[in-house]
């Protein structure tokens, strides 16, 4: 007893403790680009056991984060990866300091392709991320560092950033997973800026489970942010009973190399297997829009970003990345609103592809390729890379990158779940689908709403709250002030009416959370003698649900002896 006390009183310790202990374990310095100091991190833990021990809703509490350092910390520097970049911020950035708010325990900054720019992490004059479970493959980059110390086991939460794919490719070649939220969920606030438009503040776990929740805790508006976005009042909360899912055409797959073809392959046949419905669709427009996040005129957001300053010779800058954006200067005014007049198109192009499935699933990256042969051929490879994921922020999609079968060789291959955007819940759902993980609770907007007839799981209407994409929350019962009745309608269904405290007796419902806009539409098609009011639940909560109006009842066959619906259908 004692000793379940002391561990719980001292969780954030601990994990911090063994943080450390590992970081010495594994010796990677090429990892961190700043590591804060023992004491620090110590009593930072130390404050969120204190604020454990008082109570404290924390859903992060015990957990520790490793920062992409083009992410600001107060007190820690920002370098983006170039020494003479680095400034010393004395705010944190939204998305941390909700973490931290949360019980997260910051480690400190990681390396990077500089400036965010790169999808294999060597592009640092802090030294290449080597791969987690081989160095002498790339990490994946941009945000490479993070990733592999979550695939380390160092961190429980990595923050990327992605604008092509830097949240999505080291989570695939790392064996983890990795969540881009629809661009705005999370606020970009004290994020160095790669393109402003399209960059993304992302998340590595070792679960799909960790990484949703942290996601979660750092969605919302954010006044410091103008991009930012909070979810739309027709938010999907749910899949319907089916997952449907589109896949490429074959000869969309040509990129691949064989041993991830074979892979992607066996990763559909496995989703066929679970029940998932499987659409063959032509993707060749949004390969095609991947392209003008660097061959387009878009790129010049990354000269806009750093330019000015990569135009002045810095020692520390590397040479890839310097004649990117270098060559980001180049584009003229009528090209770029010819770009974003074909990203216009392209996104309507996305929207018809995605209307009758739940998701696209895609391979996350073409292939692994050594250290060694990205600095023979540091551009090519990188572009090849990016093919499946290049396209995602410029066509307002979200993404959820998981873990498939590895390859025939046993090396970690990845997929992801893309969906249109404010559709996270719906890829996280598809995605725990997929891996048979546990399906989190992403997307925390909506409202609760009890039913206890013919809405309920199995029975004749459940179809409707699942067009509204509604969520199945729990199992309930009303409080003994509700009596049931069978009413004279066609569909059978009940109805709940209020007598009063102990003139009843608890029925059985169930409640979903169903978007606001999506309840609104239910009540304006709600027929009589239905209505929608406050319903009081056996645990004294009081949620929206099903009632009906009372010059009914006299004709209807009073069923509340048999506490339900389902239960009086059955006999």
């Amino acid at each position: 007893m004692t000793s379940d006390v002391l561990t719980t009183a001292t969780v954030a310790t601990d994990r911090v403790l063994r943080a450390l202990d590992r970081i010495a374990e594994v010796d990677r310095p090429e990892v961190w680009i700043t590591l804060r100091d023992r004491a620090a991190l110590l009593a930072d833990a130390a404050a969120v056991d204190a604020r454990i021990a008082a109570g404290d809703h924390l859903p992060l509490a015990g957990l520790v984060v490793a920062v992409k350092d083009n992410v600001d910390v107060a007190g820690l520097p920002t370098t983006a990866a170039c020494p003479e970049f680095a400034y010393t911020p004395e705010v944190t950035a939204a998305g941390v300091a909700r973490l931290v708010d949360a019980g997260a325990v910051v480690l400190g900054k990681t390396n990077l392709d500089q400036f965010a720019t790169g999808l294999v992490g060597t592009r640092s004059p802090y030294g290449a991320v080597r791969c987690s479970w081989d160095p002498a493959l790339v990490s994946g980059g941009s945000s490479s560092g993070s990733a592999v110390a979550v695939a380390l086991g160092i961190a429980d939460i990595g923050l990327g950033t992605d604008t092509a794919g830097s949240g999505r490719v080291p989570a695939a070649l790392n064996g983890i997973v990795g969540i881009k939220a629809t661009i705005g969920v999370i606020p970009t606030h004290g994020v160095v800026p790669a393109c402003v438009d399209y960059d993304c503040l992302t998340v590595f776990a070792a679960s799909l489970e960790v990484a949703a929740t942290a996601t979660a805790v750092m969605a919302g508006p954010e006044p410091r942010d103008p991009r930012s976005r909070p979810w739309p009042a027709d938010v999907r909360l749910s899949t319907g009973s089916t997952v449907r899912v589109a896949v490429p055409r074959p000869e969309d797959l040509t990129a691949l190399c064989p041993q991830y073809r074979t892979a992607f392959d066996a990763a559909v046949r496995d989703a066929q297997e679970s029940g998932v419905r499987i659409a063959t669709v032509d993707i060749s427009a949004l390969l095609d829009a991947a392209t003008l996040l660097y061959d387009g005129a878009v790129v010049a957001e990354r000269y806009a970003a750093v330019g000015e300053f990569l135009a002045v010779p810095r020692a520390g800058a590397d040479p890839t990345v310097a004649a990117i954006v270098a060559a980001a200067k180049a584009p003229a005014a009528h090209e770029l609103v010819a770009d974003l007049d074909a990203l216009v198109h392209a996104r309507a192009r996305a929207r018809e592809l995605l209307a009758d499935v739940d998701a696209l699933l895609l391979p996350t990256t073409t292939e692994h390729p050594t250290i060694a042969e990205v600095q023979a051929d540091p551009v090519a490879i990188n572009r090849r890379m990016g093919t499946y994921t290049n396209f995602c922020n410029l066509l307002d999609l979200c993404a959820v990158a998981v873990p498939a079968r590895p390859t025939e060789s046993g090396a970690p291959f990845g997929i992801t779940v893309v969906a249109p955007a404010f559709a996270d819940q719906i890829a996280v759902d598809v995605a725990a689908h997929l891996t048979g993980a546990p399906s989190p609770d992403f997307v925390g907007a909506g409202v609760e709403l009890a039913v206890f007839g013919a809405h309920l799981r199995g029975q004749a209407l459940h179809f409707q709250l699942e067009e509204l994409g509604a969520r199945f929350v729990e199992t309930v019962h009303t409080s003994d002030a509700y009596r049931l009745v069978a009413l004279n309608t066609t569909p059978p269904k009940p109805g709940l009416v209020r007598h009063g405290p102990g003139a009843g007796a608890p029925i059985v419902g169930e409640v979903f959370r169903v978007s606001e806009a999506g309840l609104g539409r239910f009540l304006a098609q709600l027929p009589a003698p239905m209505t929608l009011t406050s319903v009081e639940l056996s645990d004294g909560r009081h949620v929206v649900g099903f009632g009906c109006t009372n010059d009914v009842v006299a004709d209807a066959t009073d069923i509340t002896e048999h506490g339900g619906w389902v239960a009086y259908r059955q006999s």
